[in-house]
């Protein structure tokens, strides 16, 4: 661990602990009626601090954990002459080389229009950093495929099963009832744009630099389309789905939890609403159960104590790793919605069992000298659907009565 990160996760750590001992003093002011303008706004601005400060150790891990790009040499022959004629391709425009390099490794959909395929370094770049920062990627699974379309089979109906005695007669088997889950894949795209002065000078490291234009907003657009995608143009978020009351679930839904109070916890015992949509989730799948909320609902649950005292929301001990609610991670994600009435803000389950990411193998770039002179523009590409795959693994909290 660097010296930098170290010392951002000790200044997280104290930040933590002044929040509670102000959050504590702050409870007891509130018991007293005592509370005042200045003690909330106090509060706020720890609040912020918190967030600002694991902010600061996330990016410090990642930054530790991203891969160098250009430090060693390929790894064979063909990943050398990929990179060479890629290289030239993007400073140059001669996409001579790369057009009998991906001919000669028979690619699908290569042409001048279409853009040439990236190395395997560039693609592994980018990748990584969008299962680091796109926080539904992150906990979801993951499926790679060389098609446009992934299709599951699921059975709507089993076999029969049933116990039997030595010398029972046994029932004849039933063809069972299949039907297919369809994950589309969709172009994701970002544009980044140079100079020819940037492509001309040597030094500059060009894979390094496309990685690191589109990997931040690759992880944007995937993380909104996770959590709130309609499935038209984009992956569908499981926030688009049908919702029913927990008690009434059925295949194709999502069940709710109801916080009993329209747009808030209750003012009594809020963590208990926080333990029925944990145990509304099967114990299967609770197991390797997750928190996903935005930084404003965290900030709320935060705040709350159990019975004797103790904070649910703890900070990690490890820089890089998420906090924990009652036990489970809290991964924040941005594009949940905050709390109000009726809305859908906290969701809980096994997302890798739940939410499937599907991932067309390949990023493709097509170098574009004439839309922006004197900038040279590489519209950057790669296809990627997502979907809800096990309906009973996910369940939301409803902040309605």
């Amino acid at each position: 661990m660097s010296d930098d990160l170290n010392d951002a996760f000790d200044g997280f750590m104290r930040t933590f602990e002044a929040y509670k001992e102000h959050n504590d003093g702050r409870l007891q002011a509130i018991e007293k009626r005592s509370g005042d303008v200045v003690s909330e706004e106090k509060m706020a601005r720890l609040d912020r601090a918190l967030d600002d400060a694991k902010r600061v150790v996330d990016h410090l891990a990642l930054k530790a954990q991203r891969p160098q790009l250009g430090g060693s040499s390929p790894r064979s022959f063909g990943d050398r002459e990929h990179k060479t004629a890629f290289d030239a391709y993007i400073r140059k425009g001669d996409a001579a080389a790369i057009t009998r390099y991906e001919q000669k490794a028979l690619s699908a959909n290569s042409s001048p229009d279409g853009g040439y395929t990236v190395p395997v370094e560039i693609e592994s770049s980018i990748n990584h950093a969008l299962r680091a920062i796109s926080p539904i990627r992150s906990i979801a699974g993951n499926r790679q495929v060389s098609s446009s379309v992934y299709r599951k089979p699921f059975a709507t109906a089993g076999f029969p099963t049933g116990w039997v005695g030595e010398t029972d007669a046994r029932p004849m088997t039933v063809t069972p009832q299949l039907a297919e889950m369809a994950f589309p894949t969709m172009e994701l795209y970002a544009m980044p744009a140079a100079t020819s002065h940037l492509l001309d000078d040597s030094a500059v490291n060009i894979d390094q630099w496309i990685a690191d234009e589109v990997r931040i907003t690759f992880a944007q657009q995937e993380g909104t389309a996770f959590v709130n995608g309609t499935g038209v143009n984009t992956p569908k978020g499981f926030l688009a789905y049908p919702t029913v009351d927990n008690a009434i679930w059925s295949f194709g839904n999502i069940g709710t939890i109801k916080t009993g109070v329209a747009g808030a916890f209750p003012a009594t015992n809020p963590f208990d609403k926080l333990i029925d949509l944990m145990h509304s989730v099967k114990a299967g799948y609770r197991a390797n159960g997750t928190f996903v909320m935005n930084r404003g609902t965290q900030s709320l649950v935060r705040k709350m104590k159990d019975n004797v005292g103790d904070y649910l929301w703890q900070p990690s001990t490890t820089p890089g790793v998420a906090p924990t609610l009652m036990g489970y991670p809290v991964v924040e994600a941005e594009d949940m919605p905050d709390v109000a009435t009726d809305s859908l803000a906290v969701a809980f389950g096994d997302f890798q069992r739940g939410y499937l990411v599907v991932d067309r193998i390949g990023i493709r770039v097509l170098r574009d000298p004439y839309s922006a002179k004197p900038y040279v523009l590489f519209y950057t590409t790669k296809r990627v659907g997502g979907g809800v795959q096990d309906f009973e693994a996910i369940k939301l909290l409803k902040f309605s009565a």
